[in-house]
């Protein structure tokens, strides 16, 4: 092949780690760089100490110079600027000084300049896994408001906490106990954290690993979540192969959040894939060995469960709703009883009706109607947001967005053997839907969309791509946004189900002809798969 016929590839994420090189290979840069690329982002590292490390000791510690750390700062900043950092081991006080410094000016600068966020994940390495101490007295003051998340293992988070109280970590050993260190840490450095729990084995569950997420701001994040406090339970595996299990952590979530995510997806993504990793690890030396690098992971049981930590709302568990075992089809969205009628007399089975303004007595009138329309047609018609009129009059199923889940009585919308639709943004919205085994998810918004005011950003299709790896054996999945014939196909390369459109069929000069039209096309799409 000669050079004129490469193609070249789709630009990659850069990823940044700013942490220490483990001569034992399991962890620091080495483990950082393994886990930025195999996540699919292009990862550059500065040095900040060269280690003496084996997997049961780390005999010296030797920090790189001044001169070598700022150099190797500003001559990435020139050429391959970062979507994310991750800083992990620091040598001592003079680098968290630099660094701090280099990120408020240096950094900030480019920030503006460029209008973007870079966002930066701390890991305190002040702990190495063999139990040796690497810099437990480090005051991290100088980052206070420069994080987005810092993710400090029980032991990290007391000395954290309380410099001065060498028994500190000893108190740690309850999740109330955990819970408030990890708020005030959150509170003194004023960013997000993730308190790593793993560490702690049968002191909380031993079947679990918890971790604690204290949610201070995270840009991008659903309002719902933002300010609030969750408990993360994953798997634990039966492994002591957990060598650089902390900088894979961290350095997964940088990845992560590199590629457009929001802090609460790349927690959970990383977890999943820490999991995995150790799931697969192996043992090289005499003491804990390797995670390996298995790639996204697709696999629901990898990933945690989400329990809130405080008195903010929060969905019941245990329920389940009305399974859907056929194809939904193209699933249009109307805001008229006069429209939805045109479109089941052109065909459409599955169909929802979303009313948004009007006095309640003719929102009602509205959807008796409208479910009188359904049962004529023999379709699914299902009612958005106004659960009450809906059991009432007895639609097949209701659709809920992620706000409307929190002022729903679900328990006895699921008694009622009524269907429940449920809106998703992310991969923490699409975990809190899963625990409550919905009838089906919509995935969106997939492209930008005039319909409706959305408080979070396109996702795209490579997102929907690993939503529908993730759910798409469990439930049937519904993509949604600006979805129209000219990306029709492209839709349905991803895998989705079925899909819902709004503006294409309500805005067309013939709204049932364009419904038939993009419901051919989909079938079309079907029998080419």
């Amino acid at each position: 092949m000669t050079v004129s016929m490469l193609k070249p590839l789709a630009t990659k994420p850069v990823v940044w780690t700013i942490a220490g090189s483990d001569s034992g290979g399991g962890a620091g840069v080495q483990a950082d760089l393994l886990t930025i690329q195999d996540l699919d982002c292009h990862p550059c590292c500065v040095l900040t100490c060269l280690t003496a490390q084996s997997s049961v000791t780390v005999s010296l510690v030797e920090a790189v110079s001044v001169e070598m750390f700022s150099a190797q700062l500003n001559t990435l900043l020139q050429d391959l600027p970062p979507a994310a950092i991750k800083i992990g081991l620091l040598a001592n006080q003079s680098q968290i000084l630099l660094l701090a410094n280099w990120l408020k000016n240096e950094l900030c600068s480019y920030q503006k300049g460029c209008d973007v966020q870079v966002s930066i994940i701390l890991d305190p390495v002040m702990f190495a896994t063999c139990g040796d101490a690497l810099n437990p007295r480090l005051d991290f003051s100088p980052f206070d408001g420069l994080l987005t998340l810092i993710t400090p293992n029980i032991a990290e988070l007391a000395a954290l906490v309380d410099k001065n109280d060498v028994n500190s970590a000893a108190r740690l050993v309850d999740q109330a106990a955990c819970l408030q260190a990890a708020q005030s840490l959150s509170k003194q450095l004023n960013c997000n954290v993730l308190a790593k729990g793993g560490d702690l084995g049968p002191t909380w569950l031993a079947e679990c690993s918890q971790d604690i997420f204290v949610c201070r701001d995270a840009q991008g994040s659903s309002p719902l979540h933002q300010g609030r406090s969750f408990l993360l339970s994953g798997s634990r595996v039966a492994s002591k192969n957990t060598h650089g299990s902390g900088c894979t952590l961290s350095s997964a979530i940088a990845s992560v959040m590199a590629q457009g995510y929001v802090l609460h997806d790349a927690i959970v993504v990383a977890k999943a894939y820490v999991t995995a990793g150790i799931a697969a690890s192996y043992q090289v030396g005499c003491g804990a060995g390797p995670l390996a690098r298995t790639g996204w992971p697709s696999d629901l049981r990898l990933y945690p469960k989400i329990t809130t930590l405080d008195s903010g709302p929060s969905l019941p568990e245990g329920i389940e709703f009305h399974s859907i075992d056929e194809s939904l089809g193209l699933y249009p969205v109307v805001d008229t009883v006069a429209l939805l009628q045109s479109l089941l007399e052109a065909g459409a089975k599955t169909i929802q009706l979303r009313i948004k303004e009007g006095t309640t007595q003719y929102i009602e009138q509205q959807i008796d109607a409208a479910v009188q329309l359904g049962r004529d047609y023999k379709a699914k018609l299902f009612i958005n947001d106004h659960w009450e009129f809906a059991l009432k009059h007895g639609a097949y199923g209701i659709h809920l967005g992620q706000e409307d889940l929190n002022r729903a009585d679900l328990v006895k919308i699921a008694e009622s053997g009524t269907a429940l639709g449920v809106s998703s943004h992310s991969y923490f919205e699409l975990l809190l839907a899963h625990q409550m085994t919905p009838s089906y998810i919509a995935l969106g918004h997939i492209f930008p969309t005039t319909t409706k005011e959305m408080p979070s950003a396109p996702q795209g299709l490579d997102k929907l791509t690993h939503y529908v790896a993730l759910l798409g054996e469990h439930y049937p999945l519904v993509a949604i946004g600006g979805i129209e014939a000219s990306n029709l196909e492209a839709v349905k390369q991803t895998q989705v189900h079925d899909v819902a459109v709004v503006r294409a069929v309500t805005q067309a000069e013939n709204p049932a002809k364009a419904y038939k039209r993009l419901s051919e096309l989909w079938e079309a799409c079907d029998a080419a798969q």
